[in-house]
């Protein structure tokens, strides 16, 4: 019999991979115990990355989920893990380091073991912070090596990295196969070269399966070292998530390995209610393409993780092309068309931008700009027109070191524009911040929470959090439910065309939303617009979500306010990115026609301007 191999639940990114949203809380304490009655697991991962934001989407608190959730965890003694985006935090933009640190001891009184730290571009001064601040906390530091497959990523360039990681005092090391682009072989040499450097560091593994590729790795890194192997299990396994807990607990006995056995009524209860959870709602935001493995994503490497989302974006962004096509009486475009002019643009941009690892929010940034480069060819624009400011953050090197050189082209335009390169320290970008939140909660008569929980959660989450305590989270969350249920339910009658207005409950109280159903006009009080004035209108190039700002930093704009050509006027956010809208000429703003945090369309009607 040869060594052990123990296994970790991926709950969250099970569900991250296959669509949208993840359960809510109600639905996580229902599956808990039978989690735990399997009896395979030595490890679950509980949080992180988007899991919070999306409990505040629900108009759930995020810090009572993680609590309840991982209880049932502890007192079983299964270890707890959860994902922590280093210089990120739990989100898509840089964080303060005095956030950092509190979201360390935050989440250890939560009763999470272990974080998994990576940066999106392996940048190590990004990641050796949060191992002081994980044993600070009491927490166990389990540093990522973001796996990705180009001239510049080898064999050497990964052990060098996880040398470095491991002198700064990493207790365990993750080979992070975001994509599942890993080749098996390269794979067995990284983990045999750092079980070199210390033998006896734990070595866990996570991969996923669309490529096709990694039921040989996770063969290939057991033979060479590793310790534990993350899984999925039916019906959110394969395709854009991750191998079978079945599957490889069968490959891995055949080979010899001593391996957990399961108890397989508990595993058909967890089963079964994770798709009772997917009936329920979360089936309406996982696209069936995301069951399917896909060798195409062998040349993109876009991140299994991403790709749940990215279908969803797909629908909205084919919408778009084709409302152009169609005014201009042009051929419409297929998904499947798309999908290959964006793998294929993925492979132009990818070089372009210094290859930096395809994974949050790096994958996204990359995935981005080849979809806004697609969209603007497609509507008979250049390359490169839409470059958000996250986006431009990475290419100038405030995020941290891209492994690899712009291109010409790249540079060129960030010199006609003006802008700055950095090689500095990221973390110097961003000052601490806490007080000022501290303060503006006080002022708002909002409670810092236990442990200073609630404190975290809006210096983490902004926007997000200030829409939870609104309710306007919940009540959009529940109305898009309704509209998408409305839309499965009666896809073929002509009422669809027709808005609806729901009556939405939260917290007792009531709000009154419109759900549309295609391309309609609202009437202005549908939306408590402000009164329109005079001037040239300001157009949404894109659709999403309108904010006047992304941050506490910045004075949102007001109607009388003089600007000049180029002037931030807000941002949508699109596919989590933050799009920088600009004013196109003088004037003044006479009128701001939607709401913060409205959806919007493209091409309506954000601002005007005379």
């Amino acid at each position: 019999m040869k060594r052990e191999i123990k296994f970790s639940l991926v709950f969250r990114d099970m569900w991250q991979s296959a669509g949208k949203y993840v359960p809510r809380v109600d639905q996580l304490v229902k599956v808990a115990p039978a989690i735990v009655e399997m009896g395979c697991f030595a490890r679950v991962e509980t949080n992180g990355g988007g899991f919070e934001q999306v409990n505040l989407l629900f108009g759930e608190n995020p810090n009572k989920a993680v609590r309840a959730w991982t209880k049932p965890f502890h007192e079983a003694g299964i270890q707890t893990h959860m994902l922590d985006r280093a210089l990120n935090g739990l989100r898509m933009s840089p964080v303060p380091a005095d956030v950092r640190k509190l979201f360390y001891k935050v989440k250890k009184a939560q009763g999470t073991d272990i974080t998994r730290t990576f940066c999106g571009l392996n940048d190590v001064r990004n990641i050796i912070p949060s191992i002081g601040y994980a044993h600070d906390a009491g927490m166990i530091s389990q540093c990522s090596l973001c796996i990705t497959h180009s001239p510049i990523h080898t064999v050497d360039y990964y052990v060098n990295m996880a040398k470095q990681l491991i002198e700064a005092g990493a207790d365990e090391i993750c080979i992070k196969d975001m994509a599942g682009i890993g080749r098996p072989v390269s794979l067995g040499k990284i983990v045999a070269g750092i079980k070199k450097i210390k033998p006896d560091i734990p070595v866990q593994y996570h991969s996923h399966a669309g490529p096709g590729f990694n039921m040989a790795s996770i063969l290939a890194v057991c033979e060479a070292g590793c310790d534990y192997i993350d899984v999925g299990m039916e019906p959110l396994s394969w395709g854009t998530g991750h191998a079978d807990l079945l599957s490889v607990q069968a490959m891995l006995k055949d080979a010899g390995y001593q391996v957990p056995e399961i108890n397989m009524e508990a595993y058909m209860k967890v089963r079964a209610l994770i798709q009772e959870f997917m009936d329920d709602f979360l089936g309406l935001y996982i696209s069936p393409r995301n069951r399917l493995m896909n060798s195409l994503l062998i040349g993109p490497g876009l991140p299994g993780g991403m790709m749940g989302s990215l279908m969803a974006d797909l629908e909205t962004n084919l919408e778009s092309i084709n409302k152009y096509k169609a005014k201009r009486n042009l051929p419409f475009m297929t998904q499947d068309q798309l999908l290959i002019k964006l793998f294929n643009e993925v492979a132009y941009v990818w070089p372009r931008v210094g290859y930096p690892p395809l994974v949050t929010p790096f994958s996204q940034y990359v995935k981005n700009l080849a979809m806004m480069n697609v969209i603007a060819m497609e509507k008979g624009k250049e390359r490169w027109g839409m470059i958000a400011d996250d986006i431009w953050d990475m290419i100038l090197g405030k995020a941290g070191k891209l492994p690899g050189e712009l291109a010409p082209e790249i540079v060129e335009k960030a010199e006609r524009e003006g802008r700055k390169f950095f090689t500095g320290n990221p973390q110097d970008n961003y000052p601490d911040c806490l007080d000022k939140y501290r303060k503006m909660m006080k002022d708002n008569k909002w409670e810092t929470g236990e442990d200073d929980e609630e404190l975290f959660e809006y210096a983490m989450h902004p926007a997000q959090y200030e829409a939870y305590k609104s309710g306007k989270a919940k009540a959009d969350f529940l109305a898009d439910v309704e509209k998408r249920k409305a839309e499965k339910e009666n896809a073929s009658q002509a009422d669809d065309a027709k808005p609806k207005t729901l009556t939405v409950q939260v917290d007792g109280q009531a709000y009154r939303v419109t759900v549309a159903y295609g391309d309609i006009d609202l009437p202005a009080s549908a939306t408590d617009k402000v009164v329109m004035g005079e001037g040239e209108p300001v157009a949404a190039p894109l659709e999403g979500k309108f904010f006047l700002t992304k941050n506490t930093q910045e004075t949102p704009r007001k109607v009388g306010d003089k600007v000049k050509k180029g002037d931030l006027l807000g941002y949508i956010e699109a596919m989590k990115t933050y799009n920088a809208i600009r004013s196109d000429r003088d004037g003044t703003i006479t009128a701001i026609c939607v709401n913060s945090g409205d959806s919007v369309s493209e091409d309506d009607v954000l601002m005007k301007i005379a």
